[in-house]
């Protein structure tokens, strides 16, 4: 077997490519800046993920732009797209939710069916892409509502903080069911999963 050159991958790298890794390093950052706030309490920290995860969304609409105006696409790129939609776009919404208030069992639960719609909606697009172009180079509509929705969820949370609706104080409160907590903004995260993994047909703009 051939030896491979040290960063022979990178150079394989399109510029879109390097926009989806700093959506990723974007999502990795808003996970930082939660587990921050978890530790020390200053609601600043909720505002920095949410911008951190707003500066991901931006990074994700670009790449897909460069990527169509330079017209390099790989599968590569597309897999790259993917994981660091999971990690911006739905690692980081629920655990920035988590870190807000919602620690109950029923809130866990919830939070883990939103990651796993969303990394289940984004595996079921890269399966079916070549499908939905019907041998154009353009996906013409989603499956599903895009992962990168969540934005609206972020955008729900750093209101939240900015009001002070956090940890105790969320909105809606929390109720008990068989003994165990949940607090009922979470149901906002369970509609957004079960939209992502719906039949529901968006145009790609």
């Amino acid at each position: 077997m051939p030896a491979q050159k040290p960063f022979s991958m990178i150079r394989e790298f399109h510029l879109a490519d390097w926009f989806t890794l700093a959506n990723a390093v974007c999502g990795v950052g808003a996970l930082f800046s939660t587990m921050t706030f978890l530790e020390v309490g200053d609601v600043r920290h909720i505002y920095f993920a949410c911008w951190l995860v707003l500066a991901a969304f931006v990074f994700d609409v670009f790449d897909g732009k460069i990527a169509r105006w330079r017209q390099k696409t790989s599968i590569l790129g597309r897999e790259l797209d993917s994981l660091a939609d999971v990690i911006s776009f739905g690692v980081a919404p629920a655990i920035m939710a988590y870190g807000c208030g919602m620690q109950g069992l029923f809130d866990r639960i919830v939070l883990a069916f939103f990651v796993a719609c969303g990394v289940s909606r984004l595996a079921r697009y890269n399966v079916t892409a070549e499908t939905l172009s019907q041998g154009s180079d353009k996906v013409k509509y989603f499956e599903g509502t895009p992962i990168p929705t969540s934005i609206v969820l972020v955008f729900m949370l750093g209101m939240a903080a900015w009001t002070g609706h956090v940890r105790q104080d969320l909105w809606g409160g929390s109720v008990m069911l068989g003994g165990f907590t949940l607090h009922p903004l979470v149901l906002l995260f369970a509609l957004s999963g079960s939209l992502m993994i719906s039949r529901i047909r968006i145009p790609k703009p």
